[in-house]
């Protein structure tokens, strides 16, 4: 069945619940060994630093996640069960929002890198910062705050875990994930070019090869792809954007 109809995605919906579940399953595991069986000593660096970046990227993962069920590719017959993972993947991400998160996407997509865009601050001119900062003011709540040190303090006074595990191997990879997303899904595709924007998606993609866009953000720097086909899921897009890069190149040969 051709990948570009939307008819297309209901033969993948198993593919992406074994995704999605991986995923989660995947940092449930890797947490946990962080939170309650690493020492934090100096001479653990070697074990210490790669985990935290794995953590971090399955804390990316998590997010992601939610934004496939976002656009009902995760289980597109199952609208109960595709909504049910993704509100459980973003709340575990950072007790956000489901329906803010999927209110404020679709806007992003009807009016992107536009002042009615949430996502979108000062394209022209970019300052990653302030743009990083009003990008999380958009989405961001002071009860997250209050509720992520609540999450703290339980991992810590209630689960054992020492609190220097809890912030290494909880808190920072969070925090970092953050400006992953933020980094390849918002700045990188949506900041406007020299010569302005060439398409209605006033989005790019990245020109990395597939094994370092799925390392980077689980292919979501093949932005305009995702933005003119919002139907593929994550792991189709790498296949997708090669496909259509093939195909222009013959055509331009032709």
């Amino acid at each position: 069945m051709d990948v570009t109809s939307p008819a297309s995605i209901l033969d993948y919906r198993w593919q992406g619940l074994f995704r999605a579940l991986a995923v989660i399953l995947l940092w449930l595991i890797a947490l946990g060994c962080g939170l309650f069986l690493v020492e934090v000593r100096w001479e653990n660096g070697w074990f210490i630093v790669p985990l935290i970046l794995v953590i971090m990227f399955l804390f990316t993962g998590l997010f992601i996640t939610a934004h496939d069920a976002m656009h009902r590719t995760l289980m597109p017959k199952d609208p109960f069960w595709n909504d049910l993972i993704g509100r459980t993947a973003v709340f575990v991400f950072a007790l956000f929002s489901y329906p803010m998160l999927l209110r404020k996407h679709h806007e992003h997509h009807q009016k992107p890198a536009t002042l009615d865009d949430p996502d979108y601050h000062n394209g022209k001119q970019p300052n990653y910062l302030a743009w990083y900062f009003h990008f999380m003011t958009e989405y961001m709540t002071w009860m997250q705050f209050v509720g992520m040190s609540l999450v703290f303090c339980f991992l810590w006074l209630v689960l054992g875990a020492k609190p220097q595990n809890v912030f290494l191997f909880w808190a920072l990879p969070a925090i970092a994930s953050t400006f992953q997303l933020f980094t390849f899904g918002t700045y990188l595709p949506h900041r406007e070019p020299r010569g302005g924007y060439d398409n209605v998606h006033r989005a790019h993609s990245n020109d990395y090869p597939r094994w370092l866009s799925f390392l980077t953000c689980y292919h979501f720097g093949y932005h305009f792809e995702h933005h003119e086909y919002p139907y593929i899921p994550w792991w189709k897009l790498g296949r997708w954007r090669n496909r259509q890069l093939r195909s222009n190149s013959k055509s331009r040969l032709s």
